[in-house]
């Protein structure tokens, strides 16, 4: 066969590899996405939702630079809640349950759209090298496709295997095939490392046998905020407001001791399952193990989709045999004569250890290969959706000879993921949480677009028409804010100073007060989100200048770049656990560098005097 080529190769058909591919091909690359099952893009495998702590700023940020999860969320979505309303708007965080199907069909939809993208059916299952580097991939029907750039975002499809009880089979997920070929292929081919992580999915079960009236009633949240900050689109230009209930149910006692007497049926108690688990999302059994002293558990009742009837039981992800989930379930109030209609079950996984990457998420031993999503150790469809979009847009400047782009820790929550997985040591599945951000006030999920839009315009993400609409918004919040310091209220105090003192200026369930003082119309939504962010930038002002004082100081250590080739080993007064670290995460700067796990403040300033002494011998001998 006759290789065909592309600039960029995107290997997968997740939400990385979605994100990846479209970021890649408005960046200018030609683009090929082959997914093992075009009927299963952006399949929701797990919860079908988008968005929580964390998780939601995370998807604010891929929509401010011009990717896709926001807007079909909003799309897809049954139900939104703002969630952590009774705290600061710093920890805010947006949560959407969706259609599944919907959300699948739209996603494929954008897929199919987009300019310089192809997608095609198919499977990866080696690596066309050139003088040493990647140089594109082989099919499983033969074909070379060369490319300058490939993107990896295989999900949990490397070497997955399911477990049901103590039967466990080959699986990237249920219905579809493992990849085992390019597993072999990362081992052999690339002798990257490689590692072995754990996740699980809870059953699905029939709504006609499900008695609500002994359920709690969760609803949406009675807000204008939706995901994206664009609200019209060319591709789904009507977006119909949907309201599907959830249910919140407890466990009893009598749950847990079903498990209890059946945890040697646990793959994961029988040693049988090798890769680890989230400690954040444990699976049923493990809560009733480390957990002993709770006497229930809740559990959400989410309905999968408008046209259907399935509904996912969030809180009760195992791996037990499927009798013992019929009876474990049977216990629980409202679920008596439950019918399951998809059994739970476990999944593990290969996954590459992100210390072999850099910042940019490009392979350091192989320039022009990317890895995105659950192959480099995260969980959750938003962190994948968030390194696709990285991956896939610095592939196309790698295709092109453009420098890689690199996301700071103080520029968005993506930045902060990012540097985590590069520098930190992964020993678990990764999520985001708002703890995480050393800077959170500033990386608020409302303020996403204020951070990100200008960035992602630049780089070719974010279309002309979404980067004015921004900038008018931008430029209304500047023109009132001016308004609102020198408005003069009775009693002779500004409309600033009265978002200072009082929380509820920025209420996201009513329009902040006294609109009209600045020449804003209270029935304007427009109005109402211009007033909300300046309650919220009035109310943090102190705050916010001390955050820009401590960027200024990470900006200060980020300029100091260490050079790829840094002999470490010739450092004297570096301690052995600290070198070995640092040659095996090669951080790109010194604030890079001070983030690594054990590595001490005296060990900075002893690198910081080599990096000057190399650039004066660099500068004595121009």
């Amino acid at each position: 066969m006759c290789a065909e080529s592309f600039d960029v190769i995107v290997v997968g058909g997740g939400h990385a590899a979605c994100e990846a591919a479209l970021a890649s091909a408005r960046a200018g690359a030609s683009t090929l996405m082959l997914a093992i099952n075009l009927d299963h893009i952006a399949q929701m495998s797990c919860n079908p939702a988008v968005g929580g702590i964390a998780k939601g700023h995370l998807v604010r940020e891929i929509d401010a630079l011009g990717g896709a999860m926001g807007r079909v969320t909003d799309a897809a979505a049954l139900q939104f809640r703002l969630l952590n309303l009774g705290k600061g708007p710093a920890v805010w965080s947006p949560r959407a349950q969706c259609d599944k199907v919907c959300y699948q069909k739209a996603m494929k939809r954008e897929t199919e759209l987009q300019k310089n993208l192809q997608i095609r059916q198919g499977t990866a299952c080696s690596f066309l090298m050139d003088r040493g580097t990647v140089a594109g991939i082989v099919t499983q029907l033969g074909e070379e496709i060369r490319a300058s750039a490939v993107v990896l975002a295989t999900g949990t499809f490397l070497n997955g295997k399911m477990h049901y009880g103590l039967r466990n089979m080959p699986g990237g997920r249920a219905g579809d095939p493992p990849s085992v070929e390019l597993a072999a292929a990362l081992r052999e081919q690339l002798s990257l490392r490689i590692g072995r992580l754990k996740t699980g999915t809870p059953p699905r079960i029939l709504g006609r046998s499900i008695d609500f009236s002994q359920m709690g009633i969760q609803s949406s949240d009675d807000v204008e905020e939706r995901f994206s900050f664009f609200p019209s689109d060319s591709v789904h230009p009507s977006v119909t407001q949907r309201d599907l209930p959830c249910h919140l149910v407890y466990t009893n006692q009598e749950t847990a001791r079903i498990v209890r007497e059946n945890l040697d049926k646990a793959p994961m108690y029988r040693g049988i399952i090798e890769g680890i688990g989230a400690r954040y999302c444990p699976s049923f059994e493990d809560k009733v193990v480390r957990f002993a002293h709770h006497e229930r558990h809740l559990l959400y009742i989410e309905p999968e989709g408008e046209n259907t009837d399935e509904y996912y039981i969030n809180g009760i992800s195992t791996s037990l045999p499927p009798e013992i989930q019929i009876r474990m379930l049977r216990t629980v109030p409202g679920l008596e004569h439950v019918e399951i209609a998809r059994y739970a079950y476990a999944i593990e996984y290969d996954f590459v250890y992100p210390e072999e990457l850099s910042r940019t998420l490009e392979v350091k031993k192989y320039p022009g290969l990317f890895l995105a999503g659950q192959i480099n150790g995260t969980s959750g469809y938003e962190e994948a959706a968030g390194q696709g979009l990285l991956a896939g847009l610095n592939a196309a400047r790698r295709a092109a000879g453009r420098e890689g782009v690199e996301i700071g820790r103080d520029e968005a929550y993506l930045g902060v993921m990012i540097d985590d997985l590069v520098t930190k040591e992964i020993v678990e599945p990764y999520r985001l949480f708002t703890s995480r951000a050393e800077h959170r006030l500033s990386l608020r999920q409302d303020n996403a677009d204020f951070r990100l839009c200008e960035k992602g315009y630049r780089l070719g993400l974010l279309p002309e028409e979404k980067y004015r609409a921004f900038q008018e918004y931008a430029a209304l919040c500047e023109q009132t804010e001016s308004r609102c310091r020198t408005a003069k209220l009775p009693g002779g105090r500004t409309l600033w100073d009265r978002f200072k003192d009082c929380k509820g200026a920025f209420d996201v369930k009513q329009p902040p007060f006294e609109l009209s003082a600045v020449g804003m119309d209270g029935a304007n939504p427009l109005h109402r989100r211009v007033m909300r962010q300046l309650a919220i930038r009035s109310h943090y002002e102190g705050y916010l200048k001390r955050e820009e004082q401590a960027v200024e100081k990470l900006h200060a250590l980020e300029a100091w770049r260490i050079p790829e080739d840094f002999d470490y080993e010739s450092i004297k007064g570096l301690r052995n656990e600290s070198r070995m670290k640092l040659l095996r995460t090669r951080p790109t700067s010194l604030a890079q560098a001070g983030r690594i796990d054990g590595v001490t403040p005296s060990e900075i300033a002893l690198l910081q005097v080599h990096i000057m002494r190399r650039r004066r011998e660099a500068e004595t001998h121009e």
